[in-house]
């Protein structure tokens, strides 16, 4: 069971990661529930070797001492002498999501693990629901954060609300355009731009391809984001220059992410799901879908004819908002 259960284990799969949990120890908790499964599996019938022992002789009255050839079992590979079989599993994870956020967290066993960082180089787009709170501001952005501000909040409106997700859609898709890199007068450029395809084949600051509110109810909103390159604690951001936008402020109270790539919350397994058989049955759904997206995301991506990056790269200081990245494409 041993060798066969980490033969099906190449790959990868995605779980559901709860709030105030870390993504380490997440890691760490799936690691041992594989070790468990691989070491609980049936052991091999021990070798057996032929002995001598020292027994009484057949047949005999005076009770006289013979050797004997005997098939003995060895205890050689005993568990309870070598240990367990399993010590170590390498579990790689993908899109990191911080403590306080949830969802859909990939994870690769194996060769998956070089899967990974075909999904980083495909620059997948993600999706989240965030819930913002209206009427107040903290030091961190977040709901439970330093209270360092409060405001009325009667003035905001749906329209008003629709109108300046608009505002940062459009900007954050002229961006896009811009760390594309692509050659717009190409014939492949194009068929991108009309399909929606369009996204930076190098790292850039965090864009926005998506926003729209799925529901408000005063001081509550949620909105649905669609992005890349992007943090939990950005996108927090965006929920405090939402508010101030409509001249009020508002905090983060939820970051969720609800897709990752091709992995969806249908795909991610739940904690009482974190176990051996759970996740070889998920890797071998997900295995087929996997290397088609990756090939056809990977052929998009550099099978497009591009200029030289003029963009920053990822560890340099970028624009960390909408409204910064409309301001610094205009110079």
């Amino acid at each position: 069971m041993g060798s066969a259960g980490l033969a099906r284990l190449h790959g990868l799969f995605a779980v559901y990661k709860p709030p105030g949990l870390k993504w380490k120890h997440l890691r760490d908790t799936v690691e041992l529930q594989l070790l468990k499964g691989l070491n609980a599996g049936k052991p091999l019938a021990p070798e057996q070797r032929v002995r001598f022992l020292l027994g009484p002789m057949e047949n005999s009255e005076k009770k006289e001492l013979t050797l004997t050839a005997t098939s003995v079992p060895t205890l050689v590979n005993h568990p309870l002498v070598r240990g367990p079989a399993f010590t170590s599993l390498k579990v790689g994870v993908g899109h990191r999501l911080d403590a306080q956020a949830s969802g859909v967290l990939v994870l690769g066993v194996g060769r998956g693990r070089r899967l990974l960082t075909d999904m980083y180089d495909a620059h997948l787009t993600k999706d989240y629901t965030v819930r913002g709170l209206l009427g107040k501001a903290t030091d961190d952005f977040c709901e439970d954060g330093r209270l360092v501000e409060k405001t009325t909040y009667d003035h905001v409106t749906r329209e008003k609300l629709d109108r300046i997700l608009a505002m940062i859609q459009g900007s954050h898709q002229k961006a896009l355009v811009m760390y594309s890199n692509l050659d717009l007068k190409t014939q492949e450029a194009y068929e991108m731009a009309v399909r929606g395809l369009i996204r930076p084949m190098n790292k850039s600051p965090m864009l926005i391809t998506g926003i729209r509110c799925l529901h408000f109810a005063p001081p509550e909103f949620l909105l649905e984001v669609q992005c890349m390159h992007e943090t939990q604690k950005q996108l927090r951001k965006l929920v405090h220059e939402i508010g101030l936008e409509l001249k009020t402020t508002s905090v983060c109270s939820q970051v969720r992410r609800i897709r990752d790539g091709f992995f969806t919350l249908d795909d991610a397994l739940l904690r009482t799901q974190w176990d051996l058989h759970s996740i070889q049955d998920a890797i071998q759904s997900a295995a087929l879908r996997v290397a088609a997206e990756l090939e056809k995301n990977l052929r998009l991506g550099w099978g497009i004819h591009q200029h030289p990056s003029p963009g920053q790269p990822w560890d340099s200081a970028g624009p960390s908002s909408a409204w910064e990245l409309e301001s610094n494409m205009k110079h």
